[in-house]
């Protein structure tokens, strides 16, 4: 459920009538506000220093492949 609110002096006014009950605990995300409105940059998975940290091993296979082989106990033992 997404509640739309403004935060004025302290205290969070929902923009709409909220379905929950008087007192109820709830946990709020405030987006990040951008500079000249503009949304940042998404970054490509190639960006973080992780990518491609196993590109050297042999004994992975694709993705798929690997996967595929440490499922196969899990879904061996279903059947």
């Amino acid at each position: 459920m997404v509640i739309k609110a403004i935060y004025k002096n302290g205290v969070f006014e929902p923009l709409e009538k909220v379905p929950l009950e008087e007192g109820t605990e709830v946990e709020v995300h405030p987006r990040a506000k951008f500079r000249n409105g503009e949304k940042p940059k998404s970054r490509s998975v190639k960006d973080y220093e992780a990518f491609g940290m196993w590109a050297d091993r042999d004994d992975i296979g694709t993705g798929v492949e690997y996967v595929n082989r440490i499922r196969q106990p899990r879904l061996k033992r279903s059947e």
